[in-house]
């Protein structure tokens, strides 16, 4: 029996469950994995399929409605099908979020689990600029597979973080694509994690894109929803939308809903908190997880982990978080 029981101290309703399959991945891009070699966790670390499904039931039951899959790259494990296919019996709307590598081999289990919203990681369309941010050379397997999940009429967001000299230029190629086709762009602003090297001058802010946009274009902006964590707009006449995500210069967590448990088993109540809470361990042990989940909502933040301003140095205060390929995207 469902009931809602996920509330914190700042009476938000959280019913949206983000979960790490894996923190291993075969791109190595810049703001997500840290230049130093890391080590992917153990197999026996990770949530086995049977405990991710047991784990997301309870929380399911508590009130969740939506569980996202991340990783890492999630179509990397071996059992992600498996996984779907269980949390698919689950009364709960289920999404990824991949790179898209890979996603052609899954586009049947994707049906068979009732998925029919695929986020992908892109950011930029130039090949040359890809390889320099994901080290590797996928781009047009990458572009091919957006293109399928489309003409199966999926869903599919495209996430591009933003970053000051980087590939802001890139920002215009993307509204660009919007016209013909009917993604959903979303621009990111640059999330300082362990080991990217985050500093406050590489983050080009909404505002800044916002500007950049309207000097080539004329944008309506959209009604957003109570829980959206993107501003959306579009191009009268366009076949697809835009928006930001603006974690940095305007959080969004007023109305925040979303809880995070990384592929090693811990909660997180934000993704910008340095708190985590072992559930795996406690499931393990035979423990009843529901105290443990209601409490670390209970120590929820009111904004960005109770961490974070924008115009202090925060780059110092980020490594106290795991990288953000080791919590989940």
């Amino acid at each position: 029996m469902l009931t809602d029981q996920l509330f914190d101290t700042f009476g938000r309703r959280h019913d949206y469950l983000r979960i790490s399959l894996t923190d291993a991945c075969n791109l190595r891009c810049v703001y997500c994995m840290p230049n130093e070699k890391m080590l992917v966790t153990p197999s026996a670390a990770l949530m086995q399929a049977d405990e991710i499904e047991n784990i997301a039931s309870v929380f399911a039951a508590l009130g969740v409605k939506k569980i996202r899959l991340t990783g890492g790259e999630p179509l990397l494990r071996r059992d992600t099908e498996e996984i779907m296919l269980r949390l698919s019996k689950l009364p709960v709307e289920l999404t990824i979020s991949t790179n898209a590598v890979l996603a052609d081999k899954y586009i049947e289990t994707f049906k068979k689990a009732n998925i029919r919203s695929v986020n992908v990681s892109l950011d930029t369309l130039n090949p040359e600029e890809f390889s320099a941010i994901t080290k590797r050379g996928d781009f047009e397997k990458i572009l091919d597979n957006i293109y399928l999940l489309l003409s199966q009429d999926f869903k599919v967001k495209v996430n591009m973080v933003v970053m000051k000299g980087i590939n802001e230029h890139a920002i215009f190629d993307f509204i660009n694509w919007t016209k013909d086709f009917p993604l959903d762009v979303r621009f990111i602003e640059f999330m300082p994690f362990a080991g990217n090297a985050w500093l406050p001058e590489k983050v080009f802010s909404y505002a800044e894109m916002l500007n950049l946009i309207g000097s080539n274009y004329e944008f309506l902006k959209l009604e957003d929803s109570l829980n959206d964590t993107s501003k959306k707009y579009k191009i009268k006449g366009y076949a697809g939308t835009f928006g930001f995500i603006t974690t940095i210069t305007e959080p969004f967590c007023g109305t925040c809903n979303r809880l995070r448990l990384t592929a090693d088993g811990k909660m997180k109540n934000c993704l910008l908190s340095s708190a985590e809470t072992d559930l795996l361990s406690a499931l393990r042990s035979g423990k009843d997880i529901k105290p443990l989940i209601l409490s670390c909502l209970k120590s929820k933040k009111l904004e960005r982990g109770g961490r974070f301003d924008f115009d202090s140095n925060i780059s110092s205060s980020a490594a106290e978080n795991r990288s953000m390929i080791k919590i989940g995207g």
